[in-house]
């Protein structure tokens, strides 16, 4: 196996992480990666197959101890179904299914096609300005707000403590990012307990009441409700919230900006710049796969972003070209097997609705001055997306 270095927190990487993938996907199935210290995929065949091979999980078979400043964060994300395997993964997914369904989720659209019409026409007509805040964040938070059934004037609050909770997932995590990632858990899971107090007493038609329901039943424990509840919040507006001004920016630059606002275009904007890059797995038992021997609780990196520019599967992997599909093989943006994310038909629907209402409303957005990504590695969004619209 060959060993490469490349520091995800140096500003060129953080900028244009694809010309290392293009090295590290050419130097063989599995390449260890020493800035991370454990084996990396970026072909679309071994990352695929690890996300579906049942010998590696989310949870780690043998976790280390974790020091008490971060116990608060840990009292949540112990409980979340992104860190279960079966068969506790199974019973929660089961469950969660049972109140996130595609019903439920269909019945949101005239909601999504409103509230995307309203922010689109509300964005200044004249000036310069940060699309991301008047736009690609308020859309998601807002409708994983009405999904779930709590208050949308909380949103600016909710995505204040998704913002420092994902910070724990961060390369260039610091203490002063576990201490808040930390203190934003518990106040998270206090305002989830009020909510809870309330609804119990008044009852609602709405994500949080069926899971509430559930656990009545003895099929959730308090906790899972709680953890799930954040998982879902957090979930179903970062990603959204990064893929949309990636989306934005992508069609912008090749000369896209007013084609046709389909499936296919989703597909692409979700393949061609996705918000996560990094996927980790451990190895559950000793096992040996594409030519390297894992041990129970050694990591794997699974570089989603780099698999989605394999050309050995989609040819000219840097073009955007949405006429790649339906033929194209699914991006692996949402990962693959039972960890498959959960929300992604809702995500592909806010991207859809809320692509189109952009371009319907501003049909001559331009990018008005050189954009950055933040340096938030393993995710990747801009900081700032400055757009206006000609005339």
């Amino acid at each position: 196996m060959q060993r490469m270095s490349q520091s995800p927190t140096d500003p060129a990487f953080v900028q244009d992480p694809y010309p290392f993938y293009d090295r590290l996907r050419a130097a063989g199935p599995l390449v260890w990666w020493d800035d991370y210290a454990m084996p990396v995929a970026a072909s679309h065949a071994v990352v695929s197959a690890l996300l579906r091979d049942k010998r590696f999980g989310r949870e780690d078979p043998a976790p280390p101890s974790r020091p008490a400043h971060q116990a608060a964060f840990w009292a949540i994300e112990d409980h979340s179904m992104l860190e279960a395997e079966p068969p506790r993964h199974t019973r929660l997914r089961a469950q969660v299914l049972r109140a996130f369904t595609s019903r439920r989720v269909g019945a949101l659209i005239p909601e999504i096609e409103a509230l995307a019409a309203e922010l689109a026409n509300a964005l200044p007509r004249e000036g310069p300005f940060d699309l991301l805040d008047a736009y690609a964040r308020p859309l998601p938070v807002r409708v994983i707000a009405r999904l779930l059934g709590v208050p949308e004037e909380d949103a600016p609050q909710l995505l204040a403590w998704s913002n420092a909770m994902v910070g724990m997932y961060q390369a260039r995590r610091t203490r002063a990012h576990e201490n808040a990632a930390a203190k934003a858990a518990a106040e998270f899971a206090d305002y989830l307990h009020e909510i809870f107090r309330t609804k119990r007493m008044r009852g609602a038609d709405d994500l949080i009441s069926h899971l509430l329901a559930v656990s009545e039943d003895g099929r959730l424990s308090p906790e899972e409700v709680t953890a799930t509840c954040i998982l879902l919040l957090n979930a179903g507006h970062e990603a959204t919230v990064h893929t949309l001004g990636n989306a934005v920016a992508g069609l912008i630059e090749a000369d896209l900006w007013g084609a046709p606002v389909n499936d296919a275009l989703v597909e692409e904007v979700l393949r061609h710049n996705p918000p996560l890059h990094m996927f980790t797995r451990f190895a559950t038992q000793d096992i040996e796969v594409f030519d390297h021997r894992f041990a129970r609780g050694d990591q794997v990196g699974l570089l989603l972003a780099a698999a989605n520019r394999d050309p050995a599967v989609h040819p000219n992997p840097a073009r955007l070209k949405p006429t790649r599909y339906p033929d194209a093989a699914a991006p692996l943006s949402f990962g693959a097997g039972i960890h498959f994310c959960l929300g992604a038909p809702l995500a592909r629907l806010e991207l859809r609705i809320g692509l189109s209402a952009l371009a319907q409303t501003h049909p001559a957005l331009r990018v008005t001055e050189t954009t950055s990504y933040a340096n938030i590695y393993h995710f990747r969004g801009f900081s700032r997306l400055e757009v206006d619209s000609l005339p």
